[in-house]
């Protein structure tokens, strides 16, 4: 039976890479009639906290997964513990002294073309290991003093052989363990034995894991423990944003963008807040394959699929960003005009506003006169246009009109904030460049107010999305709360070909 397992380390928010690693371990195991465990690979007390271990679950069942078994490797500590032990009785592992520093220049220095050589402590004997790694696990050594390194090659081509540390002190408190241990192990050393005690058949990872297999194996075999078939496929790559935490931090941390889930970024949480449908990253990432071959996908193919889907699932609506008051002239009191039935029901009245940029159809030039949406009413100025007018008075015309334009009654428009939301940065490659804010857009938000939206909608909440007649497809945000609506634009009606 095939196991797969999906394990993300719990230092940060997803992002659509993990959509990717996603659908290929949940559906590579779902094909063959297996299972996929959600393992947080939480080894790391200093960059973990629960908001992130929430988000990431958020994140899975959002993309339609549903994890067989949700585990941690803390869950193994103890075990992971006793296989360090195991490996100190075989001469495998030493409780090395020798500061960061000091074992990167014995890995050849910080470009790895320098002389290797081994540390003075690895041919220490076996009961003086375990009684330091004891020391160790008793918090007799502070941070960076003491660490368990495996006794592989110093010698190997491969910078994964070269005596990796699999131990180290950290006293920073655990998200699920508290202060019960003061020692954890690192990610290379937990990982593989995660998933042989879990008896993952298939290993599934990114390609810059390639170099890590030979360790992987090693690792397994030196403990004498099962293991399981490493694949690796290409990880992906987005033009037009970044995914690495050290840029998006800094990005934070500067006010570029608000938070993690910005609707610019593309964080799961941040794609999920500006609207793009789940079922469209799913299409996205599947349509891509799995490959070895490292490619760079233009962000346009994504922009597409989320056009595609929520063209298809999106009720439309209508809505007016910069309105103007029109006062038909000529009709009773009690004029009015009923637009579909039921739950699609609208009135229009003979007040109503309509978009400042459709005044142009009201030209001469333009036919003189233009249709509103739905309501087969057509209408046309009374008198002359004054400079920048907010109220227009208009009669009923009989001519036909060239163009047709939304409306909203005046007595029923809600009001909203509009998010129109566009590429963060300039270039299409902003991670190669030395410095990111460099290349940050000055116009990747403009905020609206004062918007008027359908009242057909009144009662939204928090990522219902809508597509508004000839201006794009919209997403309701987190920030509403009564009596305050807000939108994020997700995604135009139309590619824009020379954006970013």
């Amino acid at each position: 039976k095939v196991y797969t397992r999906f394990p993300p380390e719990p230092n940060g928010y997803l992002h659509i890479g993990h959509a990717k690693a996603m659908n290929f371990s949940f559906n590579y195991a779902k094909i063959h009639g297996g299972h996929t465990y959600l393992r947080y690979d939480d080894t790391n007390p200093s960059s973990e906290k629960k908001e992130y271990f929430d988000s990431i679950r958020e994140s899975v069942e959002w993309l339609g997964f549903h994890p067989w078994k949700v585990t941690h490797a803390s869950d193994y500590f103890q075990q992971l513990y006793e296989y360090a032990v195991v490996l100190i009785k075989k001469g495998l592992a030493y409780v090395c002294h020798m500061k960061q520093e000091e074992i990167l220049e014995s890995r050849g220095g910080k470009d790895r073309r320098g002389k290797r050589y081994n540390s003075r402590w690895r041919d220490r004997p076996v009961a003086e290991n375990l009684s330091e790694f004891q020391k160790m696990k008793d918090g007799e050594y502070k941070e960076g003093e003491a660490v368990l390194r495996l006794k592989m090659d110093i010698e190997s081509g491969n910078p994964l052989m070269w005596d990796l540390v699999a131990y180290r002190v950290c006293y920073k408190k655990h998200v699920r363990t508290g202060d019960r241990w003061c020692i954890y192990p690192m990610y290379d050393f937990a990982h593989c034995l995660c998933d042989s005690i879990e008896n993952i058949t298939h290993s599934l990872c990114t390609s810059e894991f390639i170099l890590a297999r030979e360790a992987y194996f090693w690792i397994c075999d030196a403990v004498g423990v099962y293991k399981p078939v490493q694949w690796e496929y290409s990880r992906l790559e987005i033009t037009n944003t970044i995914l690495s935490k050290r840029n998006i931090a800094k990005l934070i941390s500067l006010g570029v963008v608000c938070d993690w889930d910005d609707p610019r970024l593309f964080t799961l949480p941040g794609l999920r807040r500006r609207g793009f449908p789940p079922e469209a990253i799913n299409i996205f990432v599947q349509s891509l394959g799995v490959t070895k071959s490292n490619s760079t996908i233009d962000v346009c193919v994504l922009e597409n699929i989320v056009r595609r889907v929520m063209g298809e699932t999106c009720a439309k609506r209508m809505a007016v960003f910069d309105p103007v008051r029109v006062l038909l002239s000529g009709v009773g009191e009690d004029f009015s005009v009923v637009v579909g039935e039921g739950e699609e029901r609208i009135v229009l009245g003979k007040e109503f506003f309509i978009e400042r940029e459709d005044l142009r159809y009201l030209s001469s030039s333009e036919g003189g006169s233009v249709g509103l949406i739905g309501a087969s009413v057509f209408i046309a100025r009374a008198g002359e246009a004054d400079g920048d007018e907010t109220l227009l008075r208009a009669v009923v015309s009989e001519k036909k009109p060239r163009h047709f334009i939304q409306w909203l009654p005046c007595g029923e428009a809600v009001e909203a904030r509009v998010n129109k939301y566009s590429r963060l940065f300039t270039v299409p490659a902003p991670g190669e460049c030395s410095d990111v804010l460099q290349v940050v857009s000055k116009s990747s938000l403009e905020v609206l107010e004062g918007c008027y939206i359908d009242p057909r909608i009144r009662n939204v909440k928090a990522g219902d999305c809508f597509q508004f007649l000839r201006k794009g497809f919209f997403c309701v945000d987190t920030s509403t709360a009564p009596g305050r609506i807000v939108l994020n634009l997700t995604i135009g009606l139309k590619e824009k070909k020379k954006e970013g």
